[in-house]
């Protein structure tokens, strides 16, 4: 089984395709613009599911975790993701308030690192991001009890039924745990790859006086 997975490995390849080219002289001072650029091209270019990213946070003692979620938003505030409070995300926030995000674009070998403090919006804010969503992303909200241990899965079929019921009764209901974070990033990674791994990675990183953009080795 262990060979097999082994050569099922090393018969895989990435980036089967044209990859775009990385013209540094267009790139911006900030790191935002040229995100927003590049998730529209990946759109474009047919990546599916572009708006998800890998969430990494740490507990108290430290120890890392990650997870996949969607983006809510990116602007002067930052990159938003909702989740509830009570999550086990929410706890790790709640403890330490410092994440990195990591989107993949493979359809054109592209990688955003977005990484710095963390910060909630409002609980007015928040609803208004639930409230912004479909019927089943309000009935999942419903539901709640993210993280904690599940007798069944009968016991959840029962809990979101009522959930949807309810989503569509009462299409404002609030959801007090529903959070919505902001990642207000130190530093954003922008990697286009390349077919003979000559990779072009720009960093920005935030100073007192703005951003300062640098290259770093593949």
């Amino acid at each position: 089984m262990e060979t097999d997975l082994h050569e099922l490995l090393r018969s895989l390849r990435v980036w089967d395709t044209e990859l775009p080219a990385f013209d540094l002289s267009e790139a911006p001072d900030e790191p935002l613009p040229l995100f927003v650029r590049w998730l529209t091209e990946a759109v474009a270019a047919g990546q599916t599911e572009p708006h998800t990213t890998s969430l990494a946070t740490s507990d108290e003692d430290g120890l890392p975790d990650v997870r996949t979620v969607m983006l809510h938003g990116a602007d002067t505030n930052g990159w938003s993701f909702a989740t509830h409070a009570t999550s086990r995300k929410g706890r790790h926030l709640a403890t330490r308030p410092y994440a990195a995000l990591g989107f993949y674009w493979p359809v054109q070998g592209r990688q955003v690192r977005v990484r710095g403090p963390v910060t909630l919006a409002s609980p007015e804010e928040s609803q208004a991001d639930l409230h912004a969503r479909s019927t089943g992303a309000l009935a999942a909200a419903l539901v709640g009890h993210q993280s904690e241990v599940l007798g069944s899965v009968g016991e959840l079929g029962r809990a979101s039924d009522a959930a949807w019921e309810r989503a569509q009764r009462e299409p404002d209901a609030q959801v007090s745990s529903w959070t919505l974070y902001r990642v207000q990033p130190d530093e954003v990674e922008f990697f286009q790859g390349d077919a003979r791994r000559r990779h072009i990675r720009l960093d920005y990183r935030r100073m007192d006086e703005g951003w300062v953009r640098q290259l770093l080795w593949p």
